[in-house]
């Protein structure tokens, strides 16, 4: 199958995107913070065997546009994933969502549920209040987005790595380079603070409840950034969800469990 690489116009923002389509059944894979596409590298071969995929770079980061009058919400990253659902004509959609990208899936599917075929979520973020009106009052200063990328940047990119990794000897150069790129552009600081001005929380587990597609989640055992504990409590909200979880994995479950990811999403979204 043909891999295509381009940019769409999505609730006004220039999204770029990666895609290869056929007969085989959609699936939509969704980034978390701080990320990009780079995050399914390794899944992506695996997974185009047996699905039609779109994979996206979220408004605000990867080579999509760092809008400066984007909303940066949860419920708005929810409507670019339905906006671009609704551009390539899709139905019955299988969504991934790796961190906050689980997050924006779980809002997706809020939206549009008769869309979405099946959720899988890996290491989602879950149950995070909207960050306190003294640091949302922050953004609105004229120079705040200097002092996040000075305290962004207080890090080097490895140690950032080894925070998402359980075994830091799998951390490459390419690793580097890649989810080092966007700490280079001045506009992705800006969407950070925006993100963090307009992020509304994450689900509660009353709206949790009512969420009834069928939902896989697969975590690490030794995930820093969002704790196994959380994916059980999604799995206990979630009416008709179950959850799988690796020994010695961290946070950055699509590098370190590829294969077994891959296995698991054919299972459940297929068989």
């Amino acid at each position: 199958m043909e891999w295509n690489q381009r940019y769409i116009k999505l609730c006004n923002v220039k999204i770029y995107c990666e895609y290869s389509l056929s007969d085989k059944p959609p699936l939509l894979l969704i980034h978390g913070f701080a990320s990009s596409i780079y995050t399914f590298n390794l899944l992506i071969p695996l997974l185009k065997e047996h699905f039609s995929i779109i994979v996206i770079d979220l408004p605000g980061f990867g080579r999509s546009e760092k809008s400066a009058s984007f909303v940066y919400s949860f419920q708005n990253y929810a409507k670019v994933v339905a906006d671009c659902i609704e551009y390539f004509n899709l139905k019955d959609v299988n969504v991934a969502g790796h961190s906050m990208g689980g997050q924006i899936a779980l809002y997706t599917a809020k939206i549009i549920p008769e869309k979405i075929k099946k959720l899988v979520l890996l290491s989602s973020s879950g149950y995070l209040k909207r960050a306190n009106k003294a640091l949302v009052l922050c953004t609105y200063l004229p120079f705040f987005h200097y002092y996040v990328r000075r305290k962004v940047q207080s890090k080097e990119v490895r140690e950032h790595l080894e925070n998402v990794f359980y075994q830091p000897s799998l951390i490459t150069e390419n690793h580097i380079v890649e989810f080092g790129k966007p700490l280079q552009e001045d506009g992705f600081y800006i969407a950070l603070m925006r993100l963090l001005r307009h992020r509304e929380g994450d689900l509660s587990s009353k709206e949790l409840k009512n969420i009834s597609i069928p939902t896989l989640l697969l975590w690490g055992k030794e995930d820093k950034v969002v704790p196994v504990n959380i994916g059980y409590q999604l799995a206990n909200d979630l009416p008709n969800a179950k959850i799988i979880t690796y020994e010695k994995t961290g946070h950055l479950i699509t590098e370190e469990r590829s294969n077994e990811v891959y296995e698991q999403i054919v299972t459940h979204t297929l068989i």
